[in-house]
């Protein structure tokens, strides 16, 4: 029987009796965490060591195991994105979910890239929906080139606004450009799920969750939305477009 739990997570055993907990992102991952220290809990996180989450990506040694979507890395990708599609880029704003742990990990990897890269990052500290819209105003009052979105975000309110605004918008997200977002480059989500199911099917088995490996992504989605570009007046190369795995038009 598979039970479907809802943020805040409370477990409440006396209606039923769980075997194991599958979290997906940050948030419901650290939720599951403070709620039990017994339960197994199976996750699709982006920085699991990063976030606490786990000891080490080879001995997790705790009660939480997983896969991680490499997603703090590929924020510093987004970054590489932007300056193919807009070489001239100088300023790019950073939507950060101020309450998810990822954040930390996921911003220091941005701001590193942005840093190499002669960018000049700005921050947008936002609590899920809430400030996005004073966001979007304040980067286009400040002549913001590109937005990078951090997943755990409302990622179809963030699309819409981004493309009210007229800004290029990325993000390690690949439901993001389904929305109208601009292009996304992440881990290959159906790939993630298969080795979550393979890791879920272990735990049931009996194998201990400290001491499974988290896995790692091996194959990438590059998703750029055409509509998008055209809407906002971006011309995405050629080259880039050749090498996508989806292309909204």
């Amino acid at each position: 029987m598979i039970r479907m739990l809802s943020l805040p997570l409370a477990l409440p055993r006396r209606h039923f009796c769980l075997d194991l907990i599958v979290a997906f992102q940050t948030p419901a991952a650290t939720a599951a965490k403070r709620a039990t220290n017994e339960l197994p809990i199976v996750t699709n996180a982006g920085d699991p060591v990063g976030t606490g989450l786990a000891a080490s990506l080879s001995r997790p040694g705790g009660n939480v195991t997983g896969v991680s979507g490499a997603g703090a890395e590929l924020g510093a990708k987004q970054l590489e994105l932007i300056r193919e599609v807009l070489p001239a880029a100088k300023r790019v704003g950073a939507l950060i979910n101020a309450p998810d742990p990822f954040s930390r990990p996921l911003l220091a990897h941005i701001q590193d890239a942005a840093k190499a890269m002669n960018i000049e990052l700005a921050p947008f500290m936002v609590r899920g929906a809430d400030g996005l819209e004073a966001a979007f105003d304040e980067m286009v009052k400040s002549r913001t080139s590109a937005v990078i979105m951090q997943p755990s975000l409302p990622h179809e309110l963030t699309a819409q606004l981004a493309l009210k605004a007229r800004l290029p918008s990325f993000s390690p997200n690949p439901l993001f450009p389904g929305s109208g977002g601009l292009i996304a480059y992440s881990a290959d989500y159906e790939a993630l799920y298969r080795d979550t199911a393979s890791l879920v099917d272990k735990v049931l088995k009996g194998r201990n969750p400290a001491e499974l490996p988290f896995q790692l992504p091996s194959k990438f989605w590059l998703a750029i939305n055409l509509k998008t570009a055209k809407a906002i007046g971006v011309t995405v190369p050629g080259t880039m477009l050749t090498r996508a795995d989806q292309v909204i038009e």
